[in-house]
């Protein structure tokens, strides 16, 4: 329960609206030799392509959250959800006979895990006595009483329930349901191999290893994914979401059960507000697309309460983010572009003509510090000063956070609005795509306008239906910051700043570095041009992605912000020697694409064209290409100490979009229906 999460949201659809579908979706493809492989789809990447008329503003997933629940599923399997289902509605059942026989009244009508108890005008007597028992139960009314049992539930908890009732109970073990038969499921369900093989520890142990041995992940190396800041996630800062204290705490629980939280979400909350230099956060919305969202919706309450209803104009440069121009269209804004100049910054006079021809409607400007280009940009407090002075509000993205904290913040620079991405800037782990949490910094005047809940004194404005969203992982964060301090916090940040500039130096004879400030270096990232290579070569940056793999390597951010370019992050969590290796690799790889343009090595066959290589093709007895299989696998010396093997090779990218996977067939019959 995490007091509040995080949690997995799913959805289903039908097959004509699944390309409506939000967030990210597994399409299976098959790979150049034809062996199935699954990729995430075009859709992914949907607010890139379509900006302000995507579908949603949802760019991930909480991947994280979806596995723990499919190995729920592929651990107990059928039989054992079977179990599991009969043995929660049993003791529902049970309790409803004890408390009948003892004279207490159940609302009428099927139920499952769920029954209500009529006490008229004694709710908050029973609760306080199972309260004494170390049992909450639901206070609906002052009549009303809820009732919930899960899988955990015993006889022993029966009884304790019935006593604080004031019914002393014998439980007696009854079959049967309490739902109308045409509710009962005769279809099978959850056939496929995995969900009927791994129902012992040993063998799921085996089978979730099996799986990881197919991700490159951090452990295996840097992942220099530009605008994601992959950095470490401690262990030590892990620890504490293992402890029932923290992972255990409903939600709703009576104030006075948790009030640890409760001093430890505040506290997390004061050094957010002082990192950032705002009056006040919230740690609510829990992505960094639910920040955008609350932000912007701050901004337009504010506006409203002015009585400006008229003010939708939200500016955004051509360089943002996907999610921003998705963002403004939910709030029910409307966006208008703002042109970047030749070094990448935002063009200052477009963005002045911009703000006076929509002066009158202006709602607020959506920009990124450093820019998504990594690069700082000079005139920032400028650009802020002409939307204020227009009557609009500036909207922050922390999407390149990790180049601030401790040398300057977004209200110093005079931000009105920003939202965080604690699994980038405060080491909450992205799970291949969440769990995250996006709070919101905001200035003074935007104050009354926080996420509200239900639960809190503000009532107005909820994003997320705990009030703390997801509160667990905020554990993470506070970790982090604590154990870092000031002093860390901004050593961390001159680190990343660091390590960028030093790869960039490293790469820049190789691959030119696309945008710098006027001192030539970048912030915490930087963009590395392959098209002129791919201009003499015919080598794409695809090319060099999948390359990389051989390496050991997970590519950085291909083709955004600019189309044929790799971003490059290393966070300060990279040592010196695994940020030479990546840029051994770049550069031997650069070498590759020389010996293309030379004519030394063919333009078609060539390790590039045919990357990454498997360990099955590198042992076969077919190898029909014209460079060694030792170049193919083995191209520096680091890699015959450790290798990682990909499990599949080149993915047909299209044939991956036709082909979403929307049920759980095997993955052979998905290759084999779109073939």
């Amino acid at each position: 329960m995490g007091f509040g999460g995080p949690h997995a949201g799913f959805m289903a659809c039908a097959d004509a609206l699944k390309r409506k579908m939000p967030g990210r979706l597994i399409g299976v493809s098959v790979d150049s030799r034809g062996k199935p492989g699954y990729r995430l789809s075009l859709q992914t990447r949907e607010q890139h392509i379509r900006r302000d008329k995507a579908t949603s503003n949802i760019c991930t997933a909480q991947v994280l959250l979806a596995v723990m629940a499919s190995m729920y599923a592929v651990y107990h399997g059928p039989d054992g959800l079977r179990h599991i289902s009969k043995t929660v509605h049993s003791r529902t059942v049970e309790m409803k006979a004890v408390l009948s026989a003892g004279g207490i009244e159940i609302e009428e009508g099927a139920f499952f895990d769920t029954l209500v108890a009529k006490v008229p005008g004694n709710a908050d007597a029973i609760l306080k006595s199972a309260t004494d028992a170390n049992i909450n139960l639901r206070r609906i009314d002052f009549d009303h009483i809820g009732i919930s049992f899960d899988e955990t539930s015993t006889y022993e908890d029966i009884i304790t329930i019935a006593a604080a009732f004031g019914v002393k109970a014998t439980v007696h073990p009854i079959s049967g349901v309490a739902w109308p038969a045409s509710l009962v499921r005769n279809t099978d369900f959850l056939t496929q191999k995995a969900f009927n093989s791994y129902h012992s520890e040993t063998e799921m142990l085996r089978y979730i290893k099996r799986l990881e041995s197919k991700d490159l992940a951090l452990n295996e190396s840097m992942i220099a994914l530009g605008s994601c800041t992959m950095k470490l996630n401690a262990t030590s800062e892990m620890m504490p979401l293992s402890w029932p204290e923290v992972s255990s705490l409903h939600p709703f629980v009576p104030a006075d059960q948790g009030q640890g939280y409760r001093e430890m979400l505040s506290l997390l909350e004061n050094w957010l507000a002082e990192v950032t230099g705002f009056a006040g956060v919230s740690l609510q919305p829990n992505a960094g697309s639910q920040g955008e969202y609350a932000g912007l919706l701050a901004i337009r309450r504010y506006h409203l309460a002015r009585g400006d209803s008229h003010r939708t104009i939200c500016l955004i440069p051509v360089s943002a983010h996907g999610t921003n121009p998705a963002s403004a269209v939910m709030v029910g804004m409307k966006v208008i572009g703002v042109k970047c100049d030749a070094d990448g910054n935002i063009d200052v006079a477009d963005l002045a003509a911009r703000t006076e021809e929509h002066r009158e409607n202006l709602a607020a400007l959506m920009v990124t510090y450093p820019s998504t280009h990594g690069v700082f940009e000079e005139t920032i407090r400028s650009i802020c000063e002409i939307i204020h002075d227009a009557g609009g509000q500036v909207y922050m993205d922390g999407a390149n956070m990790n180049a601030q904290v401790g040398l300057t913040s977004p209200g110093l620079i005079g931000a009105d609005v920003c939202h965080l991405n604690l699994h980038k800037t405060f080491c909450i782990p992205h799970g291949g795509g969440g769990p995250g949490v996006g709070p919101i910094g905001v200035a003074e005047q935007l104050l009354p306008y926080l996420p509200g809940h239900s639960e809190l004194d503000s009532k107005e404005g909820a994003v997320c239906s705990a009030p703390w969203g997801s509160a667990s992982i905020n554990t993470i964060s506070w970790m982090y910051i604590a154990m870092m301090g000031p002093d860390g916090l901004q050593e961390a940040t001159e680190v990343a700043i660091l390590n960028a500039n030093y790869m960039a130096k490293r790469l820049a004879p190789y691959f030119p570095i696309l945008y710098t400030g006027k001192n030539g270096l970048v912030a915490h990232e930087c963009i590395i041009d392959v098209r002129p290579l791919s201009d003499a070569s015919g080598v794409t940056v695809e090319d060099v992605a999948k390359r990389l793999m051989d390496y050991g390597y997970h590519a950085p951010t291909m083709s955004w912000p600019v189309g044929g370019t790799l971003m490059i992050e290393p966070t300060e969590s990279e040592s010196k020697p695994e940020l030479d290796r990546f840029c051994d690799a770049m550069i031997s790889i650069y070498g590759e694409i020389s010996a293309i343009i030379s004519g030394e090595s063919d333009p078609n066959d060539n390790p590039l064209k045919h990357a990454p290589h498997p360990c099955e093709v590198i042992c076969g007895n077919d190898w029909p290409h014209s460079y060694s299989r030792e170049q193919a696998a083995f191209p520096l010396p680091y890699l015959r100490n450790h290798k990682f093997w990909p499990s599949v090779g080149r993915i047909d990218n299209v044939h991956g979009d036709r082909n979403l996977v929307c049920t759980c067939d095997s993955v052979e019959a998905y290759a084999a229906a779109g073939s």
